[in-house]
This record gives C-alpha cells, sequence and structure tokens, in this order.
C-alpha cells in the first residue's frame, strides 16, 4: 500500500497538471483571436477552385489514369493467381485431409498459411507501389494546375485560395471561384 507522502505528491502533481492544461487552453485561444484579428485587418481576398476537378479536365490526365491502371492491372492479375492457387489447394486440403497423417496435414495447414501471407504481403507492398506509381505520374499535372492557380491568384490579387475538393464552402461568391480563369490559362475548354 502507498505511504500518505507519495498520494499527496501524486495529487500536488495531478493539481498542478490540471492548471497547465486549463492555462495553456486559454493561451492557445488567445492566440488563436489574435490572429483571427491580424487576419481580418489584412483584407485579405480568398478564392476557391477544385483542384481534382480541374486535374481531371487537363488532357494528360486520361493517358496518365490508362498508365496507371495498365500497372495496377498487374498486380491485380497476380493477386488473382494467388488467389486462384490458394482455393484450388483449399478445396484439394479439404478433400483429402481425413486420409492424411498427422505430419501431412500439418504440411498442408502450413503451406495454405504461407500463401495467405504471401496474398496479404503482395497486397500490402502492391498497394504502397501503386500509390508511388500516382505520385510520380500525376505530378506533372499537379504541378502544372499549381503553377496556372499561382499565376492567375498573383494576377487577380487572391492572397489564399481554398481547394473545394477538401473544404466544403458553406458561403461563396461566385466571383471568387478561379476555376474559368485558371482553365483559360491552362488553354482547357
Amino acid at each position: 500500500m502507498p505511504n500518505k507522502n507519495y498520494i499527496y505528491i501524486r495529487t500536488i502533481i495531478k493539481h498542478r497538471t490540471t492548471k497547465m492544461k486549463k492555462l495553456f487552453k486559454v493561451a492557445l485561444v488567445a492566440a488563436g483571436m489574435l490572429f483571427a484579428g491580424n487576419f481580418a485587418q489584412a483584407q485579405s481576398k480568398i478564392g476557391y477552385i477544385n483542384f481534382e476537378g480541374l486535374v481531371q479536365q487537363m488532357p494528360e490526365f486520361n493517358t496518365v489514369k490508362s498508365q496507371l491502371e495498365i500497372y495496377q492491372k498487374q498486380f491485380i492479375d497476380q493477386l488473382s493467381t494467388m488467389n486462384t492457387e490458394l482455393q484450388n489447394k483449399g478445396k484439394e486440403y479439404q478433400a483429402t485431409q481425413e486420409k492424411m497423417t498427422d505430419a501431412v496435414r500439418s504440411t498442408k495447414q502450413a503451406e495454405l498459411q504461407d500463401i495467405q501471407k504471401r496474398i496479404q504481403d503482395l497486397q500490402t507492398s502492391a498497394q504502397q507501389q501503386v500509390d508511388n506509381k500516382a505520385s510520380e505520374l500525376y505530378k506533372p499535372l499537379t504541378d502544372k494546375a499549381n503553377v496556372a492557380i499561382n499565376a492567375v491568384a498573383k494576377e487577380k490579387g487572391f492572397t489564399y485560395v481554398l481547394n473545394t475538393a477538401q473544404t466544403q464552402l458553406l458561403v461563396s461568391p461566385p466571383g471568387d471561384d478561379l476555376m474559368p480563369a485558371v482553365k483559360l490559362k491552362l488553354g482547357l475548354k
């Protein structure tokens, strides 16, 4: 059983930690209010654009998308082959397991588990490789779109541009949508 000094010290530490948390919250709110006040004083001009929608309208998008689908299909085919192998060996195991010795049964079970693990490992690896390939293939498109957005924002005096694909705008004036100007800059219809 802990002694009284130990309990007393724990109580003091807990009390001080609670006070520190409250102080931190008050400081955070104050900093937020200060930032909001400075933000409002700056008279910032805010625009918005659907970045993903813009990239999808670029002519290179369909080429990149089909390249990525071809790359992804390699993994899908490989996983399909492995899954078929697992199903066939599983059926074979179920049909003959009663006639097997314990040693053969455990060997077959280990083999099935190994195939399952290889499928899981390939799924994880394939997803990472497809994500990396997608980043590599889409990077020139997103870079091109970013350059155009930055140019239009600078020309029209926008301080901030929000991506409506990631942020839902509840209220926004129609004049601040940069999509038409950026599409014109990129030569899109």
